[in-house]
């Protein structure tokens, strides 16, 4: 099959679907690959590092009329007005892989059934075994909780480890991570290596083991958490009452913090406001919240997405897309999540088949045929 790789055009968007690496697996695997000139430059991937690997550089509107499928980090609703522009340049019956935001309308999810485009969400990968190479949400999740870490020791005024000097002792930071999926172990561990005293808590008490095989220390609250795991191993979402008494007793643990970094995101949904003001009120001037969710309208009630906003001297840090900051490695991990999704639909014999047996074909498929064969996605998307 001819195979597409864009260059990423929604803002502040630097990773690239695919790095040369998957590029030269996919030739071997019998793989035409086109890439738009310039499309891996803000990856750190320049054209003649796709072309030794065996791909054709070619220009947007060619790569749209003449592949067989796209790979996209950002399609559908995930790459905004974009979206619905590269939608419209797609031929009828193309196949379309990339993440598309898949919780709401979106004017490009149209134009995939009216143009009988099979396009497949990233986001909507199965939590199985045979799935995880294809996880781009814990791969990106893996990389965010690392770079969040050095986002809050950058801005922090104290240092993360303990120093002993001739001039006395430094006492290491306080590190609190709020929510123990991928995202907030990776900030553990990367805490942790960086010297400080690392303490965690999640609503789900069974990842109390997994904190505390990082060498940090799990914050018990005595709630009523037996039915906090949600599908896929992700936490669900509670009620406000639940998240009310949880911020009563969390207030006395970030007062005691240098940094606070939340990780807590539902997907689809709002993220849960843990952090109040009034906590944030207790933290020391100096200190420092890195709100992961704040996409999804944060964890802290006085982030706001893309700033930093200053409260009494405590700097709420709301970064955006940080897999993108980390282009380079997030290009090449999602690149090889893309290929193992792709390479899935493929016989030992090399053929081609969207078998709608598979859990991990049907559980991504958006529209097919026309169609939206999954009937609760049609509600949805609004088709």
């Amino acid at each position: 099959m001819v195979i597409g790789i864009p260059k990423e055009l929604y803002p502040g968007e630097n990773r690239v679907a695919c790095a040369p690496s998957q590029v030269q697996k996919l030739v071997k695997a019998g793989h035409q690959l086109m890439v738009e000139k310039d499309a891996g430059f803000m990856s750190g991937y320049t054209d003649d590092s796709y072309t030794e690997k065996g791909a054709e550089v070619v220009g947007r509107d060619d790569l749209f009329s003449r592949a067989d499928v796209i790979f996209t980090v950002r399609s559908g609703a995930a790459a905004g007005d974009q979206g619905a522009k590269d939608a419209s340049h797609m031929k009828d019956g193309q196949m379309v892989i990339g993440t598309m935001d898949p919780y709401q309308p979106h004017p490009s999810f149209e134009i995939f059934r009216d143009k009988h485009i099979s396009s497949f969400a990233l986001e909507l990968i199965p939590r199985i075994t045979r799935a995880q190479s294809m996880d781009v949400l814990s791969s990106m999740a893996n990389l965010a909780g690392y770079k969040a870490v050095l986002l809050a020791a950058g801005e922090l005024s104290k240092m993360f480890p303990m120093m002993m000097t001739a001039a006395g002792t430094i006492v290491p930071a306080k590190v609190f991570i709020v929510g123990v999926g991928v995202a907030g172990l990776q900030a553990i561990a990367t805490a942790k290596r960086l010297g400080a005293v690392v303490s965690a808590y999640d609503i789900r008490p069974a990842v109390k083991e997994q904190v505390q095989s990082l060498g940090a220390k799990f914050v018990e609250m005595e709630l009523e958490t037996d039915s906090a795991e949600g599908s896929g191993g992700y936490a669900r979402e509670m009620d406000e009452d639940f998240y009310r008494k949880q911020r009563q007793m969390m207030t006395d643990v970030i007062g005691d913090s240098d940094v606070v970094i939340t990780t807590a995101a539902i997907p689809g949904k709002k993220s849960p406001v843990l952090v109040t003001g009034e906590m944030v009120d207790a933290m020391n001037p100096g200190s420092v919240i890195v709100d992961m969710a704040v996409e999804r309208g944060g964890n802290c009630e006085l982030s706001r997405a893309g700033e930093t906003v200053d409260h009494k001297g405590v700097k709420i840090l709301g970064p955006v897309n940080i897999p993108s900051t980390l282009a380079y490695h997030a290009s090449q991990l999602y690149g090889k999540n893309i290929e193992t999704f792709f390479l899935n639909f493929f016989d030992k014999e090399g053929n081609f088949s969207i078998d709608m047996e598979d859990e991990i074909i049907s559980s991504t498929m958006l529209t097919h045929n026309g169609e939206l064969p999954v009937e609760e996605r049609k509600r949805i998307l609004g088709l």
